[in-house]
């Protein structure tokens, strides 16, 4: 499976699939797509891994970075569609305790939802 990040805005949200496996090679395209995404006014992203293979230290920091430059913009990053494999690492690396991992792109919208002012 080729690596691909695809987006779309749903309900104030921006919605970016990512596909295939993210690691020290692809990792410096999906910082370059995720910035583009933010600097042309995403600040709510839901981050759907359900296409993604394999996930490495690389591509945690850039979503990482990506998750700082946008709590200090007042935005906000969580995650849906997370297979068991990726989701170990969350777990394992304790990402659990700073990102949020939905069940679906309806849970996203509802848990973003409540949180508005």
């Amino acid at each position: 499976m080729d690596f691909a990040v695809e987006h779309r805005v749903e309900k104030g949200l921006t919605v970016v699939k990512i596909s295939g496996e993210i690691d020290v090679f692809t990792s410096p395209r999906l910082r370059e797509s995720l910035l583009e995404i933010i600097d042309s006014g995403g600040s709510h992203l839901v981050i759907d891994l359900g296409e993604v293979t394999f996930l490495d230290s690389t591509g945690l920091g850039v979503l990482v970075g990506i998750y700082h430059r946008l709590r200090a913009r007042d935005g906000s990053m969580s995650f849906m569609g997370v297979n068991d494999r990726v989701r170990r690492v969350f777990h394992v690396t304790q990402l659990t305790k700073i990102f949020v991992l939905h069940r679906s792109l309806e849970d996203a919208i509802a848990a973003h939802e409540a949180a508005a002012p």
